[in-house]
């Protein structure tokens, strides 16, 4: 793909709200343009920001420009206001949900070994992280949770398979409860969100929800907390 070709999809990139999928960088051309010659461009765009302090990523709905993590320092004080931080019971909740999906909330609360309060459920829903995919054939056909590709794209993770690995002896063991197998993370593609680094502190706690809950601290359900 010729220079200005190349120059019209990273505008396009720069300029864009939302993340863009090859189908949508395909309609800015009225010439034909193959899907090799977008993802051509795209690795050659990327390559080209290696030493800025943007990077273009391909996360699960498209691909989007964000700063890199080593700009958050600076642009926090841009934003003073701090992303809203979630609850041990909401992130414990969102790790079950993400490494064991789908998975139904009494699944959830004997893992936790915990309830799980309805405030919880509501605010992972309302922040459009996780959502009723189906009913479990068994009993009241209890819902099965999942996580959304806007969980997804908070985190600019590509795909499931793209969560934090847990690495050593313990995080292991929790994986293992939880009875999911976890691909191995490049942390090299664990990057802020355009929401003002939300994406990357959630990706954080996440993994340390996972290991902290294999064995709860407390049998106080969440509605006491």
């Amino acid at each position: 793909m010729d220079d200005h070709n190349k120059r019209v999809i990273e505008t396009a990139l720069l300029c864009a709200q939302e993340p863009l999928s090859v189908a949508d960088l395909s309609r800015l051309f009225v010439e034909d343009i193959t899907t090799a010659d977008i993802d051509e461009a795209l690795v050659e765009i990327q390559r080209a920001w290696d030493d800025k302090g943007m990077e273009l990523v391909h996360i699960a709905t498209g691909w989007r420009f964000q700063s890199r993590l080593s700009m958050r320092e600076y642009l926090d004080r841009l934003t003073p206001e701090k992303p809203p931080k979630y609850s041990r019971a909401v992130m414990e909740t969102l790790a079950i949900i993400a490494y064991r999906q789908p998975v139904t909330r009494g699944e959830i609360e004997e893992i936790r070994g915990v309830a799980v309060s309805s405030n919880v459920m509501k605010q992972l829903e309302d922040r459009g992280w996780v959502e009723v995919i189906g009913h479990k054939e068994t009993i009241g056909r209890p819902g099965l949770y999942a996580t959304t590709k806007q969980f997804l794209d908070d985190l600019s993770l590509t795909n499931l398979q793209s969560l934090p690995m847990l690495e050593d002896a313990a995080p292991m063991a929790a994986a293992e409860h939880l009875g999911q197998a976890i691909i191995e993370f490049d942390p090299d593609a664990t990057v802020e969100t355009v929401i003002i680094n939300e994406g990357q502190e959630v990706a954080e706690d996440l993994v340390n929800a996972v290991v902290e809950e294999v064995t709860p601290e407390s049998e106080q359900s969440d509605e006491t907390k």
